[in-house]
């Protein structure tokens, strides 16, 4: 890959922009925001998410995610406690951004209390409070469209189902015929622990997790920004009846991702001895990242 410029690496003016995109594409049913209430980009030569998911869709190819996988799950690039990691995390916040009013800490508790106040067990709750954490790929330089946005299964044809489809035409992988047939590189009704999703903070903590947590729980993370399957269900071909009896947890912690997001902050010291118990109940005492 040529080097990127820095507009590149950071076409978004922060991460929490292509969440929004996600919500005004996929509204919480009977609960529509208005237009007006997401940032808007009329100008489609400025709109930082259109260019976003250029890059994105011409750079996810097959050997791009073999690379990233071969880098990052080497877990050599910080250890520390899990909290810390977490207060880390918040080091992402744009301030220059005026639509940002809270950070990623207060946001995935936002998220993990929500799950706690609708009685899940206590492994989900740790879930929605972790689920983000991988976004700390930016922190290692990693460009935003590495890090976030929609995921989709890289090694076969790319679905027309998948946000802005047309910007594939610039990914290599589209004219490999190792790559760009339905199946491509997998089978029929393969199951998804086969397949190579695109790079992102799904799959690196998916891994970092994988030792650790309820497979339901795996399930959430890895599987959280799939929205061509979980909403559209695009790669049904590929999914064996194990996923598809999983993916009813995917769609069970969606709602809490995407939709318990509000201004008021929550009070992180009350919260942090809570949330230090389950960690420890669950996970190892420092995260290698």
């Amino acid at each position: 890959m040529e080097k990127l410029t820095e507009k590149e690496i950071s076409p978004l003016p922060s991460l929490d922009v292509w969440e929004d995109d996600v919500l005004s594409r996929y509204p919480e049913p009977g609960t529509e925001k208005a237009k007006e209430e997401f940032r808007v980009y009329n100008d489609d030569e400025n709109n930082p998410v259109r260019e976003f998911y250029r890059l994105n869709h011409t750079y996810q190819t097959y050997g791009n995610v073999l690379a990233k996988k071969a880098n990052f799950l080497q877990f050599d690039k910080k250890e520390m406690p899990w909290w810390s990691a977490m207060e880390y995390l918040n080091t992402l916040v744009d301030e220059s951004d005026p639509d940002i009013s809270l950070d990623q800490l207060q946001h995935l508790l936002q998220t993990s209390e929500a799950i706690r106040a609708d009685g899940h067990p206590d492994w989900f709750v740790l879930t929605g409070f972790i689920h983000d954490l991988g976004k700390v790929l930016c922190l290692f330089g990693e460009p935003q469209w590495n890090v976030v946005g929609d995921t989709f299964p890289v090694g076969c044809k790319f679905s027309d189902k998948i946000v802005y489809p047309e910007f594939f035409a610039a990914n290599p992988d589209s004219y490999d015929e190792r790559y760009n047939t339905k199946y491509g590189v997998y089978t029929h009704k393969c199951g998804l622990e086969n397949v190579h999703m695109s790079w992102g903070h799904d799959e690196y903590l998916y891994h970092i997790t994988k030792d650790y947590l309820p497979e339901e729980a795996l399930y959430m993370i890895r599987y959280h920004s799939f929205y061509s399957q979980h909403r559209e269900k695009a790669y049904d071909h590929l999914l064996n009846a194990h996923d598809q009896e999983m993916f009813k947890w995917v769609d069970k912690f969606n709602p809490y991702d995407l939709y318990s997001k509000s201004p008021k902050p929550p009070v992180v010291s009350e919260l942090k001895p809570y949330y230090e118990d389950l960690i420890a109940k669950y996970l190892p005492a420092t995260v290698k990242l």
